[in-house]
């Protein structure tokens, strides 16, 4: 599918090993091929490149109804809700959302507690500009192999790349590299838990969980293979709870904590699943966004059983690379900001809350447009992350 914009759509590659939650701590040898989307430019001139990344993709029966709705009543189009931050997605080199659940097929759609969405939002991540896509969530296994193998299927017609479930164990074994200016850019992705439901006793590969020695492990493999910048996306967190829980803050410190010579193993670290924004900081050196937050979500209800709107806020995470100053340095973060973001349930749309602060558009009033605007400000900057240079971009 060809998408909106003229950058490399990502392509991938299958390479070898098989790995298992359980013994998560063997490195894979540096020799293995990588899905790639292109190959290294040659060049004698390295530039930087900027990567946005959003927050959990969780359609709802009203969401994919509502899309039923945008196309017309043939099939589903969820582009127009996504309109409102295209500018943004399509105007970073490199795109990478959450797609939390699995797809479903022939119409047997469903929204919570098991989901299984229409095929078609793929189509709409890739007209939205998004490169790749994180699908390691809590429901990744919600309607088994069957549901990873259609949803994997439909992102790569649409030509968005993947990481954190597979369908071999070829595949789950090598990570996702992608270009992005003159940078190998490589995508983990790894999820807290499944819901309880086990993992497939033939296919215990079927979607990589946490675990601090495989994620390590797993950097520095991708180092090997040639990645220039190792992203990793934790689906991770208490839900509800606009603070990082014990276990982000404690895995957070450990994974910017690893490197050699003067490199970490880890460039950037983005977490979802608490279905509200969360802090971003700067932990030694390295980026760690505790929560971006819903993009897509439907009415939300928190553990009490009330409506809780900020199920419905987020935020677009944007990070601005520069080249090594030297051989062997790290691409250093030149730039960080947070674009706030806002379902309209109303609208049944995402919502650039500062574009639309600026322009009045959407169907809440501009008090409340502004009052959700700032109140995720003050949650993501909670952590002393203004200090360390981040700023509210638009």
């Amino acid at each position: 599918m060809t998408t909106a914009r003229r950058r490399p759509t990502t392509l991938a590659l299958a390479a070898l090993l098989l790995a298992t939650a359980a013994a998560c701590q063997v490195a894979a040898p540096p020799d293995r091929p990588a899905r790639t989307n292109a190959p290294t430019p040659a060049t004698s001139s390295p530039r930087g490149f900027t990567l946005v990344a959003s927050g959990d993709v969780l359609p709802h029966m009203s969401i994919i109804e509502k899309a039923y709705v945008d196309a017309g009543g043939e099939g589903y189009d969820f582009k127009p809700m996504l309109a409102g931050v295209k500018p943004v997605v399509s105007g970073a080199d490199l795109a990478i959302c959450h797609m939390e659940t699995v797809y479903g097929a022939d119409g047997n759609y469903t929204g919570y507690p098991s989901f299984k969405s229409p095929p078609q939002v793929a189509e709409a991540l890739a007209a939205t500009g998004y490169d790749a896509c994180s699908t390691a969530s809590n429901h990744t296994l919600d309607d088994g192999a069957a549901g990873i193998h259609r949803t994997l299927d439909a992102l790569d017609r649409a030509g968005v790349r993947h990481a954190g479930s597979a369908r071999t164990a070829l595949e789950e074994s090598s990570p996702t590299l992608l270009r992005a200016g003159t940078a190998q850019v490589a995508h983990l992705a790894y999820t807290y838990g499944t819901n309880g439901i086990p993992l497939p006793a033939d296919r215990p590969w079927a979607v990589d969980l946490i675990d601090r020695d495989r994620i390590l492990a797993d950097a520095r493999a991708a180092r090997q293979a040639g990645a220039d910048v190792v992203v990793v996306s934790l689906h991770w967190g208490s839900e509800w709870q606009d603070e990082p829980d014990a276990q982000q803050l404690r895995l957070g410190e450990e994974l910017t904590a690893a490197g050699a010579a003067g490199r970490p193993d880890i460039d950037l670290i983005l977490g979802t699943h608490a279905h509200v924004p969360q802090a971003y900081e700067k932990v030694n050196g390295t980026w760690v966004v505790y929560g971006m937050g819903d993009q897509i979500a439907g009415t939300m209800f928190n553990h009490s059983g009330a409506e809780d709107p900020r199920g419905n806020q987020g935020t677009l995470a944007r990070f601005t690379f520069a080249p090594p100053v030297h051989e062997g340095a790290r691409w250093e973060v030149t730039e960080a900001e947070f674009v706030p973001q806002w379902f309209d349930i109303g609208a049944g749309r995402v919502v650039n809350l500062n574009s639309a602060i600026a322009s009045g558009s959407g169907s809440a009033s501009g008090e409340e447009v502004t009052r959700v605007r700032d109140r995720i400000r003050d949650v993501v900057l909670s952590r002393g992350a203004a200090q360390d240079g981040l700023v509210m971009g638009k």
